[in-house]
């Protein structure tokens, strides 16, 4: 059941095809309808064929015109009674008829044929769209969750999720749509007319069908637990490809390659030999399902025919018509049968985009969110506490920011410096305590009006893989190229911009890697400036730079800092004796606070940390 609840997860999103989803299923009815007529007129040829003189035809005459009643016995004796009186009546009467027959066979499995096209062309429809809705809610998932989550998760994992999963839904779920919405309208159609050729054949044709469905459903869920292992190692696959490419010159530092190939090779065998035993399990369900088929079809024509020679209770005719009917079963029943081995397989790509689609977001909006137009006077953080799992980070911080301060954090790695900012983003929000915005708590502004005013430069520059003229107006797009120049000047990127061959039309490469660490790191400033932010967060913006391009870089941060609340985490102290606050952070905790000169004269642990760098 729970599998259940899942694929139907997946295929609601199908509720915005409700047309073509309507249009599907009639034209497969018709599909049916057009194929249930043109088997049954095998019946009637039959008996065409086998009347040997006209005296038999005489004999049918006379049994007189039948009664009207909506069974296939009536329309064959209508067929029969009409057929033989114009036969009777007219030379070459019986080609005439048999050619009458064959025409309308002809124009039957012409009409089931383009019936069948036109359910193909609306559930293709139907398919497309719903792994359409299936991306874009993945993505949208992944855009909106807060940060904690990515901690968490393999981003190798994750992409296969969002890649393999959703291609496996698309060729196993989706592409049983059609099978889901036909066949078994099919089957029930014929067997509605087996019911009525002979209620005693088909009661047992029902007795023997659902031992095959028995045997098929067990090879199904043993499918289904291969498929989600071969998934699952999928994503280690690309979990490594993606470490590796990531961390290529550290591997080779450490002259490490076959460290790390020995790693890979590994898993590589274990998908192999799980993705193997999934395809010898894929490959066997079909001659499986048809072997079954005709094992069924063996019985009934053995049980068929002792109602023929022993009871008299078919003519050969409607065995054979019979017979022609459950023919046509077997290949739905077959379909059905793919469908739920597909479902079984997709069951498991469904269930890892669901653990996607129902994960929580944990930093959320209240209902009645206050309007953000400004920051006007303070940031207050009251006796905030934050923990990741069971790890403290902060404990108990207490600190106030007036607008137009410059606010500096220092300390050890890891005391929750960065920590404490990205609690100011709400990239997560405390476990204790709170932050105040004029006053008011931030959990209570709209989230995109609060990261509306601030502006973040980290130490890990990320850059897109785009012109360096896009990725400075990131999400600016309403704003002129002189308004992005402008924004570059600051950030003192302009010079270097025009000496590329294409200007700031140049592709800066993945993640950057075609500029330098300075080159990356002022125009990721130059974005900030051009975003004119109140509140701007600087985390180690400069410690990963050489001393030219920190000179630059620290320029370009004093330019962009003019007249704007700031909040620096630098290692560095010379970059920040002239803050307002220094703030020294330790272990979670704030141990000192003052200008550079109090600290100074407190001789406390700043105090240590700049005799340090002085003395290095």
């Amino acid at each position: 059941m729970p599998t259940l609840k899942k694929l139907f997860k997946i295929l609601a999103f199908a509720k915005d095809y409700t047309s073509s989803i309507g249009l599907n299923v009639f034209f497969n009815l018709l599909s049916v309808v057009f194929s249930i007529f043109s088997v049954t007129l095998i019946m009637p040829i039959l008996e065409l064929l086998f009347q040997k003189s006209y005296e038999d035809y005489d004999s049918i005459i006379a049994l007189g015109n039948p009664e009207f009643s909506l069974s296939p016995k009536y329309l064959l004796s209508k067929f029969n009674f009409e057929a033989a009186s114009y036969i009777s009546q007219n030379e070459g009467g019986k080609m005439a008829v048999l050619g009458g027959i064959c025409l309308a066979i002809i124009s039957s499995i012409f009409l089931k044929n383009l019936c069948s096209y036109l359910a193909l062309y609306h559930a293709a429809t139907v398919r497309n769209g719903v792994i359409k809705t299936l991306r874009q809610r993945v993505y949208d998932k992944v855009v909106d969750l807060n940060l904690n989550y990515f901690t968490k998760e393999k981003k190798g994992d994750l992409l296969s999720r969002i890649s393999n999963d959703i291609n496996e839904i698309e060729w196993t779920v989706l592409s049983s749509i059609e099978m889901i919405f036909k066949d078994p309208i099919a089957v029930i159609a014929y067997f509605a007319v087996l019911l009525a050729i002979s209620p005693k054949l088909t009661l047992f044709v029902l007795i023997v069908i659902p031992v095959t469905g028995a045997v098929i459903g067990i090879f199904g869920s043993k499918l289904r637990r291969s498929a989600k292992k071969s998934q699952t190692l999928m994503g280690n696959i690309l979990s490594f490809y993606e470490e590796t490419i990531s961390g290529l010159k550290i591997i080779k530092g450490f002259s490490a390659q076959q460290f790390m190939q020995e790693k890979f090779t590994k898993t590589n065998e274990l998908l192999t030999k799980t993705t193997t035993k999934l395809y010898h399990q894929k490959d066997l369900a079909s001659p499986l399902s048809e072997f079954l088929g005709i094992l069924v079809m063996a019985i009934v024509i053995w049980y068929g025919g002792s109602l023929i020679v022993k009871t008299k209770e078919l003519n050969p005719s409607e065995f054979i018509g019979f017979i022609a009917l459950f023919t046509q079963i077997i290949p739905h029943a077959k379909q059905i049968a793919t469908a739920q081995i597909n479902l079984n397989r997709g069951a498991s790509a469904a269930d890892r985009i669901d653990e996607i689609l129902s994960t929580e977001n944990h930093v959320k909006e209240q209902a009645n969110v206050i309007d953000l137009k400004e920051f006007k006077t303070s940031i207050q953080i009251e006796n905030l506490s934050f923990s990741y799992g069971s790890k403290k980070v902060l404990n108990n911080i207490n600190l106030s920011i007036n607008k137009g301060e410059t606010i500096a954090l220092v300390g050890a790695s890891g005391g929750g410096k960065s920590t404490l900012t990205d609690l100011l983003v709400r990239y997560y929000d405390p476990q204790e305590g709170q932050i105040l915005l004029d006053g008011k708590n931030i959990k209570e502004h709209k989230l995109s009006q609060l990261r509306e005013l601030l502006g973040i430069v980290t130490q890990d520059t990320f850059l897109f893989h785009d012109t360096v003229l896009n990725n400075i107006k990131f999400n600016q797009t309403h704003l002129k190229e002189s308004d992005i120049i402008q924004a570059a000047k600051i950030a003192n990127a302009h010079e270097f911009i025009q000496g590329f061959s294409n200007g700031y039309q140049t592709i800066v490469g993945d993640r950057g890697t075609k500029l330098s660490g300075g080159q990356r790191q002022r125009i990721s400033i130059a974005r900030a400036v051009l975003k004119n932010p109140s509140i701007l967060i600087l985390d180690e913006a400069t410690s990963a730079l050489d001393t030219e391009s920190e000179k630059l870089v620290q320029d370009a941060i004093e330019n962009m800092m003019k007249n704007r609340t700031s909040i620096v985490i630098a290692h560095r102290l010379s970059t920040i004796k002239k803050a307002d606050k220094i703030v020294v952070i330790e272990k979670g905790e704030i141990i000192e606070q003052g200008t550079h000169q109090q600290l100074i004269e407190k001789d406390g642990v700043y105090k240590k940390l700049s005799d340090l760098q002085s003395f290095s």
